[in-house]
């Protein structure tokens, strides 16, 4: 198959598909290696860069989808959802920093972390699609934990999990306080705080 023709077959899956479409999916349907999809994916990208198109593929987790451009959303958001803008206050964002960072962290540890009730921003961050429930922990009561979805890495332009940006580095001052300071000694250095997580009572 012609170069050409697969670029058209690859945009016709992503079109009708309206999701991530997987590099295993695309693979079997057009007959074709890895490197040799991901290499015309590539040149499909570079093309939808021109300023005169309003679509672009991004590469989500292990595969692509097809998007409009971030910077039309103001145009095309008022005639596709009628309804008001979804907003996301500072303590929704802080939540889902915490899932992000935190994998498979359950309502009790993200409460741990930012010291008042988080079962609002939780709600809220599912009614959005950004996080998921992924399955019961196995502390006792076995709490539901969650993770972060594909909605989320689109839509702060992630590839994966992995390009979230690094966390602060931090010392702890004379009141055994965090302070936030990147350009400190290595060998004070610590990694910035993560929950802990009660024992397995078994």
């Amino acid at each position: 198959m012609e170069i050409e023709k697969i670029k058209s077959v690859i945009e016709a899956i992503l079109f009708s598909a309206g999701r991530k479409v997987t590099t295993r999916e695309l693979m079997i349907s057009l007959e074709i290696s890895r490197d040799d999809l991901e290499n015309i994916i590539y040149l499909m990208q570079e093309d939808y860069k021109k300023p005169n198109r309003g679509i672009e593929i991004i590469k989500v987790e292990d595969g692509f989808q097809l998007c409009t451009k971030k910077e039309l959303y103001e145009n095309i958001y008022p005639i596709l959802d009628k309804r008001t803008k979804p907003n996301l206050s500072s303590a929704a964002l802080e939540t889902l920093a915490i899932i992000a960072y935190n994998d498979k962290i359950t309502r009790a540890e993200i409460e741990a972390i930012r010291g008042v009730s988080a079962d609002a921003c939780i709600y809220k961050l599912l009614e959005f699609g950004l996080i998921q429930e992924a399955g019961k922990s196995d502390l006792p009561g076995k709490p539901m934990t969650y993770i972060t979805t594909d909605e989320f890495l689109r839509m702060f332009g992630y590839t994966s999990l992995n390009d979230l940006p690094r966390l602060p580095k931090y010392r702890l001052d004379e009141n055994q306080q965090i302070v936030i300071d990147e350009i400190i000694d290595d060998d004070v250095v610590n990694e910035a705080p993560e929950p802990e997580r009660e024992e397995n009572n078994k």
